[in-house]
């Protein structure tokens, strides 16, 4: 069996490390994946995607990557329980995170 997902799209948000309870550095970022097609009314719709990087890969990203970078990230798909609402929460978790444009860099483009 197989768990492996590839994503690429805009960082939502700065991102912001935290240490988790067993001191292992944690952040959470969300990523804008526009769809490829359509829909029925003609407007490509976008995806909102929240992904989880851990300890080197949390650390790197935020020094590196700010709000409207484009990022790949390579991982895994998790399910968890949210206590308050016992909703099931799908996210990724990043293995590997590939900065692939910064938003900064396309404006002195256009400059």
């Amino acid at each position: 069996m197989l768990n492996q997902v590839v994503i690429v799209g805009r960082l939502c948000r700065d991102i912001q490390v935290n240490d988790s309870e067993k001191g292992k550095k944690v952040a959470t970022c969300s990523l804008a994946v526009p769809r490829s097609f359509k829909n029925h009314e003609g407007i490509y719709e976008t995806d909102f995607i929240d992904c989880i990087l851990w300890d080197a890969i949390a650390s790197n990203t935020s020094s590196y990557c700010k709000k409207g970078d484009i990022v790949g990230i390579k991982g895994r798909i998790q399910s968890r329980k949210e206590e308050e609402t016992s909703k099931t929460i799908l996210e990724v978790v990043a293995e590997k995170v590939t900065f692939l444009s910064s938003k900064k860099n396309n404006e002195e483009e256009d400059d």
